[in-house]
């Protein structure tokens, strides 16, 4: 048993394709069904099940693949114990960020990093949160910014910021010239969407939960749209077709010329932003570095965490 080949299978359990886990070992597909073949013989079990379109983990593979997970932690542990002597922040971090926070958070926060750490760059990842939760566990991430509520998944979780939400307007909208707006005056309202996956989505119809009928099913198309991005959906708003809720960090510096952002009245929306990280991961410095990193930022707004 070699740590290469608990590394193949726990890229197949997570691909479920042998092409794929190939691709991502850079490895040809034969050396690895091999080499799976023969940790299967030696542990004499059925790691997973072939099927024409996908490979599934058995029971025992499963149980199995979480301990070879563990075993290639433990191995690279050893590594960064030994860098950590060295320089405690020397290496690339490999961070995750939810589609909703990174444009408006990394580009002061690379800046910073640079500043502060350039021997740890920042190796960047932007996903849907239940996918950077999948990488966190897997190890394909060191950590990442994502924002609450998520699944118990046994991470070390540090808080970082609270964050308002805004209401953004036509420019020529009855609302555009309020100072505030309540979540009740937007139920008459076109509402306008992120599509299903993003937890930004789940925070705004929070807010409105009248909206929530209208978003699954075609006959409230009348009543909201979806788009792929805040920054599509913002342009959406921009000609016209609706309002939508927005996080403070992604509402613009300069002042708009078709579009209108205006605060919640109490008691305003709010979601908190925390760092997110293994249990197991050993780096404890670069985790802090970052933090850092991410409180030297400007964001405008925002209630800092301590």
């Amino acid at each position: 048993m070699t740590l290469t080949e608990l590394r193949y299978i726990v890229a197949v359990a997570r691909e479920k394709h042998f092409g794929r886990a190939a691709e991502a070992c850079f490895v040809s597909q034969p050396t690895l069904s091999v080499a799976i073949k023969k940790l299967e013989d030696e542990l004499e079990v059925k790691l997973f099940e072939r099927g024409a379109n996908e490979v599934t983990v058995t029971p025992l593979g499963e149980e199995i693949v979480r301990q070879a997970q563990t075993v290639i932690e433990g191995a690279a542990g050893i590594k960064e114990t030994a860098k950590r002597g060295k320089d405690p922040v020397s290496g690339p971090l490999r961070l995750g960020v939810i589609y909703t926070i990174g444009p408006y958070l990394l580009p002061d926060l690379v800046k910073q990093a640079i500043d502060r750490v350039p021997q740890m760059p920042l190796m960047l990842q932007e996903n849907f949160t239940a996918k950077l939760l999948d990488m966190l566990r897997t190890g394909e991430l060191d950590c990442a910014i994502m924002a609450e509520p998520f699944p118990d998944t046994g991470l070390a979780v540090a808080p970082l910021y609270d964050e308002p939400f805004m209401v953004a307007v036509p420019k020529t909208h009855a609302l555009a010239k309020r100072k505030h707006v309540s979540a009740e005056e937007l139920k008459q309202e076109t509402m306008l969407l992120l599509g299903t996956g993003h937890c930004f989505r789940d925070h705004v119809l929070e807010v409105c939960p009248e909206y929530a009928r209208f978003s699954s099913d075609a006959e409230g198309i009348r009543k909201s749209f979806e788009g792929s991005s805040l920054e599509t959906i913002k342009y959406m708003v921009a000609s016209g077709m609706g309002v939508t809720v927005v996080p403070q960090l992604s509402v613009p510096k300069d002042t708009q010329p078709h579009v209108r952002y205006i605060p919640f009245s109490a008691p305003v929306p709010t979601r908190r932003v925390v760092l997110a990280w293994r249990r197991t991961f050993t780096r404890y410095e670069a985790i802090a570095a970052l933090r850092n990193a991410i409180y030297a930022c400007q964001l405008d707004g925002v209630h800092r965490l301590s």
